[in-house]
């Protein structure tokens, strides 16, 4: 069978139909073509009329024009609309034009950078033209960053070796700063939050160092669709940008379909996993050899599922490496591995976390099964382009978890389909991260007086960094005076960079088989946790704190593990308040987060077979919060265990309500409750930013808090189960007393609504 005639088939099948909620046929668009530019050079033209391009998309063209117009500015057209022709040429057009023009291309990760340079390196040669150009990153041998250095056209990099591996050490890049014309930052969508406010700065820090050196580079973003592109780029990049976003590439048709797995208990409101149910709709599609991307939303997601559409019966299947997983953590050459097996064809599925959601070239897929609301309209969208290229007809098949956000979209599918997509907030003045760019930045030149580093307060920042001993200052000018190297401190990624090592010591010849960051370490790789990787299990035997390393052993079990994480907070300072008897604030907390113990959770069945405790150090961190605090005498209305039921079932709706109003993915807020709480002294429930010193997300709630409550309330009250499921207020089992606990939380709702109205 063919994709159409699998399309088919899921029409005729009742099995699957009833648990369609919407079916929407996106009909195919024809493609808007120009003629070239006449300020393109003759032999980048015959290049790519060579590859077969004889003219230009529209937005190509209009960007290629604004781009030599001496404009900044920013590309917003969907997945594989060429948006990479749009950098690519005026580059190129402007070395031919004056040899000694440089070029810096940031790309979000390694993976998409060497995939964006062998296409560079393709049109280059085609052309016969001789431009140099290198990625640098932290895998380029030593030897040849000096020829880099000194012959680079082109430098291809990520924000991270900008930041730590250039910046830092401009001196040796003289030619590069004194003639760098423009800088490419692709995917600009994808530095939201922490890592966007974080580029912010070491874009900051580069403009100091270009006009040291006497240049002033143009920028040139892509992005995919999402609701303020210029504005994001502004933000980033501290220019004013022009928006192109006249697509003109074609594509083919393409069907979404909105999936919502089975109820298998009525009572308790729960469906059967979407996991379940991607393996089983997957395994259709592998089976007719319709090449498919599955998208999950946590890397122990993609190796559960891996392990079962490997263990699916192999006579429909073939060579089970045929279908191969792909997450962070995956060893460089594991993963170009199979971005080769995509293009050529030969891996007919492919299991992935978000990491294949960016540019990365791996062919046309047919078909594209989303396990899980990913969080943003953006993403979605993203991932769905993945499968259909040009001409073809595709399909994504989005199938819904059981959060009540989740529930919520497979229930209004015209979020999805008509609803703007999320703006992309950052912060670059957030104090943490902008205090740690500034010593970076004191380290690379020395601050005048009159300086301004993005804030009206620079100079105060530097007089507490001369208090810190960081840098002393002589006549007008502040100089790094401290033998730190600042860079090496600082995370774009706000995790820290000491990655832990996966060590197989299952053979008497020890091997790496990858890496995890030191924030998921304690939840992934405590001692007998099980560790999957690429479908194979693993038992941890040793996770050693010191020498971040962690020891892991073959096995073969019917079982995964997942720990359970406990969390602490404590106010720092309060920003704003308000309100009566319920009270509304917003200011800086500490949380401290320790994994407390596990879970083993069976295969297929998913029921819980054991437990076991975890051992490890506390981690903390510094952020900011909103909290709402509710009457003190709550107490003596309702028992201590019908309150604490009522905050279980309030912290799991506003945890799944906040991120659409916030336009933000769950994982970048986390919500905790107090019964009594220490600092209020009455029962509190937290919204804090994940990542540290916040982005702005803590502050945007305490704004919306009131469409936030009634979103609650309407979802809530929509649903269609009696006491409480996990659809709206979380399982059934997670309460422990006696009372209703849909009817308890939607009390505690309308009593903090109430309260607003006074």
């Amino acid at each position: 069978m063919n994709l159409e005639q699998m399309l088919e088939y899921f029409r005729t099948s009742e099995d699957i139909m009833q648990n369609i909620t919407k079916w929407v046929e996106i009909p195919a668009r024809e493609a808007c073509y120009e003629d070239f530019p006449q300020c393109i050079d003759e032999r980048i033209k015959t290049a790519l009329i060579r590859k077969g391009r004889p003219r230009l998309y529209s937005h190509q063209a209009e960007a290629i024009r604004q781009a030599e117009a001496g404009k900044d500015i920013v590309v917003v057209t969907p997945t594989a609309s060429g948006k990479t022709m749009c950098y690519n040429i005026p580059v190129l057009n402007a070395i031919l034009k004056n040899d000694e023009t440089r070029a810096i291309f940031l790309f979000p990760t390694k993976a998409l950078s060497q995939d964006q340079t062998s296409e560079l390196h393709e049109l280059i040669e085609e052309a016969g033209i001789n431009v140099k150009t290198f990625t640098y990153d932290g895998d380029t041998p030593q030897s040849a960053r000096k020829a880099i250095r000194q012959a680079g056209h082109i430098v291809v990099t990520n924000p991270d070796m900008l930041h730590s591996g250039i910046l830092p050490h401009h001196t040796k890049w003289t030619r590069l700063f004194e003639n760098l014309k423009y800088v490419v930052i692709d995917e600009v969508h994808h530095y939201r939050g922490v890592f966007g406010s974080h580029l912010a700065n070491v874009l900051r820090r580069l403009a100091r160092i270009c006009e040291f050196y006497g240049s002033k580079p143009q920028f040139i973003c892509c992005s995919a669709t999402i609701a303020n592109p210029d504005e994001l780029a502004s933000r980033i990049t501290g220019r004013k940008m022009v928006l192109i976003n006249n697509n003109g590439a074609p594509s083919g048709k393409k069907h979404i379909i909105f999936y919502n797995p089975p109820v298998v208990n009525k009572e308790l409101g729960i469906r059967k996993s979407s996991l379940l149910e991607a393996k089983r709709l997957a395994g259709l599609l592998i089976k007719n050899s319709i090449q498919t991307i599955v998208f999950t939303k946590s890397r122990l997601n993609v190796e559960v599922l891996l392990t079962y559409l490997k263990n699916i019966s192999p006579d429909g299947l073939g060579d089970e490496e045929k279908i191969r997983g792909y997450r962070g953590g995956y060893l460089p050459n594991q993963r170009r591995e199979i971005e080769r097996g995509l293009r050529n064809g030969d891996i007919t599925c492919v299991v992935s976390t978000n990491a294949l959601e960016l540019g990365v070239d791996i062919g046309s897929l047919d078909a594209c099964i989303i396990c899980g609301y990913p969080g943003t309209i953006a993403s979605t969208w993203q991932q769905s382009g993945r499968a259909g290229r040009r001409n073809s007809v595709s399909a994504a098949i989005i199938i819904a978890g059981s959060s009540p956000l989740d529930q919520y979209i497979i229930s209004n599918p015209d979020y999805i389909l008509e609803r703007s997509p999320e703006h992309g907030l950052i912060n670059p003045d957030n104090l943490v991260i902008l205090y740690s760019h500034m010593k970076c930045a004191a380290f690379e030149l020395p601050f005048e007086d009159d300086e301004k580093f993005g804030v009206e307060t620079t100079g105060e920042i530097l007089a507490h960094m001369e208090e810190m001993r960081f840098v002393r200052r002589v006549g007008n000018r502040w100089h790094w005076s401290s033998d730190v190297f600042p860079a090496e401190q600082v995370s774009l990624r706000s995790a820290s960079n000491e990655n832990f090592i996966i060590i197989d010591i299952t053979t008497p010849k020890h091997n790496v088989i990858g890496e995890v960051d030191r924030f998921s370490a304690p939840m992934l790789l405590h001692e007998q946790a099980i560790y999957i990787h690429e479908g194979q299990q693993y038992q941890v035997e040793k996770l050693d704190f010191d020498d971040k390393k962690a020891y892991v052993r073959k096995v073969d079990v019917d079982y995964y593990t997942d720990a359970s994480l406990s969390v602490d907070m404590k106010v720092i300072d309060v920003f704003k308040e308000c309100g009566t008897k319920v009270t509304i604030s917003s200011g800086e907390v500490m949380v401290t987060a320790i994994v407390t113990m596990f879970k083993k959770i069976k295969l297929y069945t998913h029921e819980n077979i054991g437990y076991g405790p975890v051992h490890l150090p506390e981690i903390e961190m510094h952020t900011t919060s909103y909290w709402v605090s509710l009457p003190e005498e709550l107490e003596k209305m309702m028992s201590h265990t019908v309150v604490q039921d009522g905050l279980i079932g309030l912290s799991n709706i506003i945890a799944n309500t906040a991120p659409i109003y916030l336009m933000c993915a769950p994982k970048d807020i986390n919500v905790v409750y107090q019964v009594k709480a220490p600092f209020t002294q009455k029962p509190t429930l937290y919204v804090y930013d994940s990542c540290p010193g916040g982005v702005g997300f803590s502050d945007k709630l305490y704004e919306l808090h009131e469409e936030l409550f009634i979103a609650a309330r309407n979802m809530i009250e929509s649903c269609g189960c009696d006491e409480g499921c996990p659809s709206c207020v979380g399982p059934l089992n997670e309460f422990s007393g006696k009372d209703n606990p849909k009817s308890v939380t939607l009390k505690l709702i309308n009593m903090v609504l109430e309260d607003m109205k006074r």
